[in-house]
């Protein structure tokens, strides 16, 4: 691809082939434009007293749907995970760190504060049955299904042949 660029010194055209800085890729341009969010900190969580809004992922499984969430630096005992009804709540606080005087800090981009996470559970969640578990920073939420909302194997036999043929 080539691109021109017009000089300043008698305004000529130079056409620059391969040059690193004058490639222009605009898959990149169209990647960077629409991964842009205007709205990053907006996530639909509701965070209160910092920026902290884990993310998490929620995936169903042949017999449970499973919440994972990034908690790193949240002890166990700030977390709390309550369903009512067919609401399931994860809410929880990271702790800011304790900040020395003296200490002279060049990026501080971590967040820490209070957040709170809701999602409705589907009508087959045996929502008696929750379970989660915080190992390494990641939070499991595993929501069985209910029995009778697992799939069942039925056996595919031969009709009315199979009847006469036991006969």
């Amino acid at each position: 691809m080539a691109l021109i660029r017009r000089e300043n010194n008698n305004n000529r055209e130079i056409a620059r082939q391969g040059a690193p800085e004058y490639h222009w890729d605009p898959f990149r341009m169209m990647d960077t434009l629409l991964r842009w969010d205007p709205f990053r900190y907006d996530t639909g969580l509701r965070a209160s007293g910092g920026e902290f809004a884990p993310r998490f992922d929620v995936k169903e499984v042949k017999d449970a749907y499973v919440i994972k969430a990034d908690l790193p630096g949240v002890k166990q005992d700030a977390v709390e995970v309550s369903v009512n009804g067919s609401l399931l709540t994860v809410s929880g606080r990271r702790e800011d760190e304790q900040r020395n005087e003296g200490e002279q800090y060049f990026t501080f981009e971590r967040s820490y504060g209070s957040f709170s996470r809701s999602f409705a559970l589907p009508d087959t969640a045996d929502a008696q049955n929750v379970s989660a578990d915080l190992k390494d920073g990641v939070l499991v939420i595993q929501v069985p299904k209910r029995p009778e909302a697992q799939p069942k194997k039925i056996s595919i036999g031969q009709g009315a042949d199979a009847g006469k043929a036991k006969a």
